[in-house]
């Protein structure tokens, strides 16, 4: 009864808010709960501050009765609000997940339906179970398709966020080392993302599948499905060339994209196949994918001094670092330096993947090489190419003697570590 009754003042142009630092006139605020605060100690306030209605879940902040909602849990109500809004929708809704790669493959398939569709999509990295109830309430009835990320650290998130957002299509970007030490293992983050494809089953949907990857293939057996990849698929897609960027070809059209990486071939043609499917003419999908230029740190370039710059900074786990490298090894480029940082939430692995990288950056002489971080530092190398510094200001300290010429540079590293500051020291 309380959804249906803060539903009928949502879906008259009330705003969804969780802070009240951006409280609008007449938004709904929920007063969500987090490790260091209570929303519920907010409400008052964002009411003073122009909100019609607080949800709230904790009675000694009832206080302004005709103002407020009061409920058993906040985020479960705004959850339950998030489906309840979704269904009455009526839209297709692509759900998306994976270890590496799912916000690029999120903003292309955004891009190449955006041509045919009114699209409302994850803004940023709005993945988890707060962001995706509140990509959810972001569509509005103009929207004819839906596109969300979903992200997890654990089991049962994706299961969460599947019956949150009850997708009609689902992807899976790949199975990778990332937040291992929530998921425990590699084995952990497969069952945890392929929560997903028990979602589709169960309720009889659609996944799309890569059949290059070996994985995806075996984990979707008995699944109804839409295939694509290099061949034998319902949509086969081309790889031409990734020495630079990377370069496809889809039912002789030729695509020239702006990302670098071999390991961008799979969340193009993800985009493509998506397309296709959803019947987006092959021009304008060729128009949406060369248009796109990526941001927000994720397999940037950028031209500085004389500099040719790789900036994918945005996160960094195991498997994501080794391919940045090995791309960035088998690429165009002179005097070619590494700045690479911490990759985090490895839990007890994260000695041993990190030795993984020092060891392969010390066989392998690709330039020289700075590896910044507390991991990092505690590896051991003897190679003289390759230098440790156990925080960002040491490195400061070092590059301000440095003296580089015209460089390709690669910069990678988990978020917390923000190396995108070294462009400004360059």
């Amino acid at each position: 009864m309380k959804i249906t009754s803060i539903y009928s003042k949502f879906i008259q142009g009330a705003p969804i808010c969780t802070d009240t630092r951006k409280v609008t006139k007449g938004c709904i605020f929920f007063a969500l709960k987090g490790d260091n605060f209570n929303g519920n100690s907010f409400a008052e306030e964002a009411i003073n501050n122009g909100a019609l209605l607080s949800v709230i879940d904790d009675e000694s902040f009832y206080t302004l009765k005709d103002s407020m909602i009061l409920v058993q849990d906040v985020l479960k109500t705004l959850q339950s609000l998030a489906t309840h809004h979704r269904e009455q929708l009526n839209i297709p809704i692509i759900s998306l997940t994976g270890s590496n790669g799912k916000t690029t493959t999120k903003e292309l398939i955004n891009a190449v339906l955006s041509k045919k569709y009114n699209t409302t999509a994850t803004q940023g990295n709005l993945n988890n179970h707060i962001g995706v109830p509140l990509t959810l309430l972001s569509m509005s009835s103009d929207t004819e398709i839906g596109i969300v990320e979903m992200g997890a650290n654990h089991l049962k998130e994706i299961e969460l966020l599947s019956k949150i957002s009850l997708p009609d299509y689902g992807y899976i970007t790949n199975f990778g080392k990332a937040h291992i030490e929530g998921f425990g293992s590699l084995e952990g983050v497969v069952k945890g993302k392929t929560e997903l494809y028990k979602y589709l089953k169960e309720e009889n949907k659609i996944a799309f599948i890569n059949t290059n990857d070996e994985r995806q293939v075996i984990e979707s057996t008995n699944l109804d499905k839409v295939t694509f990849g290099s061949g034998n698929s319902d949509y086969t897609i081309e790889l031409l060339d990734a020495s630079n960027v990377v370069k496809v070809k889809y039912n002789n059209v030729d695509i020239t994209s702006n990302l670098i990486g071999l390991y961008n071939f799979n969340n193009i043609a993800a985009a493509i196949a998506i397309g296709v499917f959803f019947k987006v003419s092959e021009n304008k999908i060729k128009e949406a994918i060369e248009d796109y230029i990526p941001t927000n740190n994720r397999s940037q370039r950028i031209e500085k001094k004389g500099h040719n710059i790789i900036l994918d900074a945005y996160n960094a786990n195991p498997t994501s670092m080794m391919a940045a490298i090995k791309n960035f090894e088998q690429s165009e480029g002179i005097n070619k330096v590494l700045f690479l940082g911490d990759m985090f939430e490895l839990g007890d692995t994260a000695k041993e993947e990190h030795q993984i990288v020092t060891d392969y950056l010390s066989k392998n002489k690709i330039g020289n090489t700075y590896l910044i971080g507390t991991n990092f530092f505690k590896t051991s190398t003897e190679a003289a190419h390759v230098n440790l510094f156990k925080t960002f200001e040491d490195l400061k300290e070092f590059i301000a003697n440095l003296q580089l010429k015209k460089c390709t540079i690669l910069i990678k590293a988990s978020r917390g570590m923000a190396l995108e500051r070294i462009v400004e020291l360059l």
